[in-house]
């Protein structure tokens, strides 16, 4: 199955917000925000949405685990486009103001299949923490 380089952002959207075995209201609410608002996503059929966030759920509680589904979404995904992928997940990882382990795992799997820099993915994590402050 080849994805699009949207349907694979989504899919690692879906994938962080599921890694702490839930995902929530406002997890979901942020990913659907960030489709609406970002260029990426730009002439992305947003009714597909739940299609493609099921198909993902699917595939993870099937016979494919997470380390395939993420292959799957690290082929579809052009280098370019590989910080904006692991900032959407850092994004809808924080939304929740707290990352549980498994979601750490997750985000550190994505860093080494990506061979990001580690000052970029440290300067996305920065962020996400200032834009998720409470005062």
């Amino acid at each position: 199955m080849q994805l699009s380089s949207q349907d694979a952002l989504i899919y690692l959207m879906v994938v962080a917000a599921s890694a702490d075995a839930a995902m929530t209201d406002r997890e979901l609410a942020r990913i659907e925000t960030l489709i609406e608002q970002l260029p990426v996503f730009a002439g992305y059929d947003r009714s597909r949405l739940p299609q493609v966030a099921n198909e993902c759920v699917d595939l993870i509680n099937g016979a494919n685990d997470v380390e395939r589904v993420l292959d799957m979404v690290i082929a579809a995904i052009p280098k370019r486009l590989q910080d904006t992928a692991y900032a959407l997940a850092v994004e809808t990882s924080a939304v929740d103001l707290t990352l549980e382990q498994e979601e750490l795992r997750f985000l550190e799997m994505i860093r080494d299949r990506f061979e990001l820099d580690r000052l970029v993915t440290a300067a996305i994590e920065a962020a996400a923490r200032a834009r998720y402050r409470h005062a």
